[in-house]
This record gives C-alpha cells, structure tokens and sequence, in this order.
C-alpha cells in the first residue's frame, strides 16, 4: 500500500494494489474509490485530504490474528 499526498492541490491517493482501473465510484463529492475488472479496491483518493481525512494524524498499526491459548502454550515452549 502506498499513500501519497499532493499539498498543491490538498489531495491524498491511497493505493492498494497495481492492477488496472476498470471503473471509478464516487462515495461523495471528496472521496473516489477506484475498482478492478472484479469490484476489488485498486485506490481511492481523497480531496480536501486535511479536513476529510485529518492527515497531519496519519498512523499505521498491524494487527496479529491471536493464536488459541492451546497453541500458544506449543509455540512459547518451541523458543
């Protein structure tokens, strides 16, 4: 995923795969999402990006599947 930002026009575009744009939907007259040929989200952009989208509090957080507590036991005894 790659989020750019261009501050001459205030726009964020966040990309989320490289396959091609098939079809472009509005979800309001600031935010586009753009879909490939299977409906599955290629990009979206965002206008106006420091009001719609608070972008000066941009964060990232990967979050882990947690394991069941019978394999957890398995897996800390294997380190």
């Amino acid at each position: 995923m790659k989020i750019k930002y261009f501050s001459d026009t205030d726009t964020a575009l966040v990309e989320f795969s490289d396959r091609k744009v098939a079809e472009t939907k509005e979800i309001n007259e600031n935010i586009y999402i753009d879909l490939d040929t299977g409906g599955n989200l290629v990009a979206m952009t965002i206008e106006h990006a420091r009001k719609q989208a608070s972008l000066p509090h941009l964060s990232y957080e990967q979050i882990e599947k947690e394991l069941p507590k019978s394999l957890q036991r398995t897996v800390k005894g294997r380190r």
